[in-house]
């Protein structure tokens, strides 16, 4: 009989963990450029927000000139994400909750709900919401099993957790966090 014997969350990973929450998990944006703000506030979601009008350029096109219920649906989650990169994280998650009223088949809504409360350390509660995403075929698939790889390791379900990281890294090969992940877990076969 073959057995496989999993190791990875010691008190060391589950520190790094918290650094990986410090440093904010992986967020997917919404491509939205229905007006100006709305396409600068998508910029700000989908690269970084370094002049820090992100959060201003996103509440401006929300309020203002009329759009369809899904780009505000994507401009609400482009605002969530720019919270989220300014680990302002309840405000965050109130923005996704209002995507998702707007539009329940947002897959990036959920999975970014998800990682708003895997940030709020609602880790089970997280994994569900990128659950009910993930089948949406979000644009960035690999963030969102990296997300949920995150609240899995907290959540002590390790075995998950690495295939979870493994699926991030399949995803997309070039990216170099999961793959840093990976590094920590020792696979074997008894």
């Amino acid at each position: 009989m073959t057995r496989t014997a999993w190791a990875g969350a010691s008190l060391a990973s589950i520190m790094g963990l918290a650094a990986l929450f410090a440093a904010g998990q992986a967020r997917a944006a919404v491509s939205v450029f229905a007006n100006d703000t709305a396409k600068a506030c998508y910029m700000a979601a989908k690269f970084g927000d370094p002049a820090q009008h992100g959060v201003d350029d996103c509440t401006d096109a929300i309020m203002g000139a009329p759009m369809s219920s899904h780009d505000l649906a994507g401009t609400y989650v482009n605002r969530g994400v720019v919270y989220m990169v300014h680990r302002l994280y309840r405000p965050a998650q109130m923005d996704f909750e209002a995507a998702l009223k707007l539009d329940q088949g947002l897959g990036e809504a959920w999975v970014n709900h998800g990682a708003a409360l895997i940030a709020l350390h609602q880790y089970a509660a997280g994994v569900a919401e990128i659950d009910r995403g993930l089948p949406l075929a979000p644009d960035e698939p690999e963030k969102a099993y990296y997300n949920r790889a995150l609240a899995d390791e907290a959540l002590n379900d390790i075995k998950q957790a690495y295939y979870d990281y493994l699926k991030a890294s399949e995803l997309k090969p070039s990216w170099d966090a999961p793959k840093a992940e990976l590094a920590r877990f020792t696979v074997r076969t008894q």
